[in-house]
């Protein structure tokens, strides 16, 4: 793959204070298999689907043990000035951009809503080896309960044009960088529990929905929403056992029509 255009997600990783559980858990439910440890990049660790590089987990450095979750990575050509760019629209620069090694340039950071993201500047890393084959990443949505804040954040910062779903009934939007719809965003409902914070969720190519979300479970996992089947896949929500939350979707099982969508 190569180098992706500013505002792609690009990379996707998780902190586990439980590492092996997790290797476990993501290896039955996705069919990842997994490389060395970095002991000099704090025990990264790479996942593989069909031998590329699709993800990655690490324990927490001291003092950041916490709630696990999956953390996005968003392409840009300056890291530095995407930093920059962030603060300047009400972001918050969680960890300043710091280059790792050769293979390209780190930041974190929190849009105003409270999504946390990354923003990777590709060295020799350049990022998903694969996307949208059986274990590798497909799709991400930022889940906000201030979507106004966040829709305006994010295409203050990166170059999207904006789309939403020509529904009442709906508040979901959706970004594209060139011609490639890269990004959505949705609207949180009550449905979501209070204390439950502004979110991106990473969804992951399986071949098999059903049957991924038993295995799931049967490890620990636990099923937040469907299996249900829409016009790009058949998906559910999950929780793994350590409490970070991604979906998989089985983009091959269709039901529907396209919703119609309108320019923003």
């Amino acid at each position: 793959m190569a180098v992706q255009p500013e505002g792609t997600p690009c990379w996707a990783d998780a902190m586990f204070s439980d590492v092996e559980g997790a290797k476990r858990f993501y290896g039955d439910v996705l069919g990842w298999t997994f490389g060395e440890s970095s002991s000099e990049y704090g025990n990264y660790t790479q996942a593989y689907a069909d031998g590329r590089a699709v993800a990655a987990v690490v324990p927490p450095m001291p003092g950041q043990e916490g709630q696990s979750q999956w953390c996005l990575y968003l392409a840009s050509p300056d890291a530095a000035a995407t930093a920059e760019k962030i603060r300047e629209n009400g972001g918050e620069v969680l960890m300043e951009p710091m280059q790792v090694g050769e293979f390209g340039t780190m930041c974190l950071a929190r849009e105003p809503s409270g999504a946390v993201f990354g923003v990777w500047q590709a060295g020799t890393h350049e990022g998903f080896e694969a996307t949208a084959t059986p274990g590798a990443y497909c799709w991400a949505e930022v889940f906000t309960r201030e979507p106004e804040q966040a829709d305006a954040f994010l295409s203050a910062v990166f170059p999207y044009r904006m789309k939403e779903i020509d529904d009442d009934a709906v508040d979901f939007r959706m970004f594209e960088v060139g011609e490639d719809t890269v990004l959505g965003r949705m609207r949180m409902t009550d449905d979501f529990p209070p204390e439950v914070p502004s979110y991106i969720n990473v969804y992951f190519t399986v071949d098999d929905c059903d049957a991924a979300v038993d295995r799931a479970v049967k490890l620990g996992g636990i099923l937040r929403f469907g299996p249900m089947s829409s016009p790009f896949g058949r998906f559910a929500a999950l929780s793994d056992p350590q409490g970070a939350n991604f979906s998989v979707i089985d983009i091959t099982t269709t039901e529907g029509e396209m919703p119609r969508t309108k320019d923003v």
